[in-house]
């Protein structure tokens, strides 16, 4: 019994992700692997950046 209910849930779950794709709830960026690579080295370069300053900050003080 409980392994039709878990079916059924399943089924549930993946009839409403196109639902929520076509309401733009979903975070698709629709790039290709490399693209997204790319974003996320200079997200992360810009991320270490401002990390290093603040360090470069907190030494200054002391």
């Amino acid at each position: 019994m409980a392994r039709g209910n878990q079916r059924e849930l399943a089924r549930q779950k993946n009839t409403k992700k196109p639902q929520e794709i076509s309401r733009g709830e979903r975070k698709e960026d629709h790039l290709t692997t490399s693209q997204r690579k790319q974003r996320d080295s200079e997200i992360m370069q810009q991320k270490q950046k401002a990390a290093n300053e603040k360090k470069s900050m907190q030494t200054r003080e002391k």
